[in-house]
């Protein structure tokens, strides 16, 4: 069993770099909050890891220190669970960390004191909050990357499920920690469930699911409309692109047309319903609108693939979820491949949802053609 602790540490390093690499492909905060806690696990300050290590920890300071890396890796996960939800944090959201911030620090200082000393079990009692917060952090972060980022069905499951399996683990740690012959167990487990998230982590980061086919579209001449052009409604878009369905088209939308109505047309579906629950027939895609980052990358290898049109309908909703900012990001990486690819945007949406400046900025971005 001796070789359990190095097991262990490795098992935090892999996935923090794994996790790492993900952050510095996307260059996104959000994954620069999640790499940060589990840097932080990386040096976590556990005697049954460091002291194998030839690491030493002086014995009055270890009741304290270790409590504050799972007060840190509960905050910066959290934080950054919230920002793959819906990338722009509210003021609830801040209330609620700002809340957890300061009980941590009254926990800290009331175990800094002898206030629980006069219980027994005192080092499980004070180890308790810190690791509850953790444990179910981790299971946080596990169930957002399962609802709206990792493909169903897949390696990348093994992303999530390995974080919830390390935080339930994590929640027992306070008792555990107790029992001399459960703890090298436990840190095996807590091992393996950090290789199987890195795995997945690896697989979502170099080799994301691909969420559609990329078919060549079989209309080999359809009409030539190139540009970028804006609209306040469809029957405007109509009206003055009279033509622009009959284009090979790739539709980002909230309201799916019927299957019917779907020659030519590739859809993607802007839903928060399990893609897995849906009938999908080969032509709708029902995708997370948290999951930007991956429908750019779609959108570009349909363009490369024979599509010469992309219509975006679903804008408002994607404000909604992720915030202006990131929105408009993801519109104005769009309207840069289309125009190096010499295709079509048309954007629908409503004035009336934005305020002036962000309004004004679209107008720059995406000029009329």
């Amino acid at each position: 069993m001796d070789f359990i602790p190095y097991i262990n540490f490795i098992s935090r390093w892999l996935l923090f770099l794994a996790v790492t690499y993900k952050a510095l492909k996307s260059k996104e905060k959000r994954w620069g909050l999640i790499a940060t806690a589990l840097f932080i696990n990386a040096l976590d300050i556990e005697s049954y890891i460091l002291e194998p290590l030839g690491v030493g920890i002086k014995p009055g300071a270890y009741e304290i220190t270790s409590q504050l890396p799972g007060f840190l890796m509960a905050t910066f996960l959290v934080w950054g669970g919230i920002q793959l939800k819906k990338e722009r944090s509210e003021f609830k959201d801040v209330a609620y960390l700002g809340f957890f911030a300061v009980a941590a620090y009254i926990w800290i200082f009331l175990s800094a004191t002898d206030f629980f000393d006069r219980f027994s079990h005192s080092f499980t009692i004070k180890l308790s909050f810190p690791y509850l917060a953790f444990g179910f952090s981790l299971i946080y972060i596990g169930y957002i990357l399962r609802s709206y980022v990792v493909a169903k069905k897949s390696l990348e499951e093994l992303f999530p499920w390995g974080l919830a399996l390390l935080g339930a683990i994590n929640l027992t740690y306070p008792v555990t920690r107790n029992i001399e012959w459960l703890v090298p167990i436990a840190f095996l487990l807590a091992a393996i469930f950090r290789f199987i998230a890195a795995v997945g982590a690896l697989k979502f980061a170099i080799f994301p699911a691909k969420m559609a086919v990329f078919e060549r579209p079989q209309k080999e001449h359809p009409t030539e409309i190139k540009g970028i052009f804006l609209f306040n409604s469809k029957k405007e878009l109509k009206r003055n692109l009279p033509t622009f369905f009959s284009e090979n088209v790739i539709m980002i939308t909230r309201n799916p047309p019927k299957i019917d109505d779907l020659d030519n047309v590739l859809v993607y579906w802007l839903t928060k319903i399990e893609s897995d629950t849906i009938k999908q027939d080969g032509k709708i895609y029902p995708i997370s609108p948290a999951k930007i980052d991956i429908l750019i990358d779609l959108l570009t290898r349909n363009l490369e693939s024979g599509y010469n049109a992309i219509y975006v309908d679903g804008f408002e909703y994607l404000v909604v979820e992720n915030g202006f900012e990131s929105a408009a990001k993801f519109l104005f990486g769009l309207r840069d491949r289309v125009m190096s690819n010499d295709k079509a945007l048309a954007v629908v949406l409503d004035p009336r949802t934005l305020d002036d400046r962000q309004m004004a900025l679209l107008e720059r971005e995406l000029r009329l053609q």
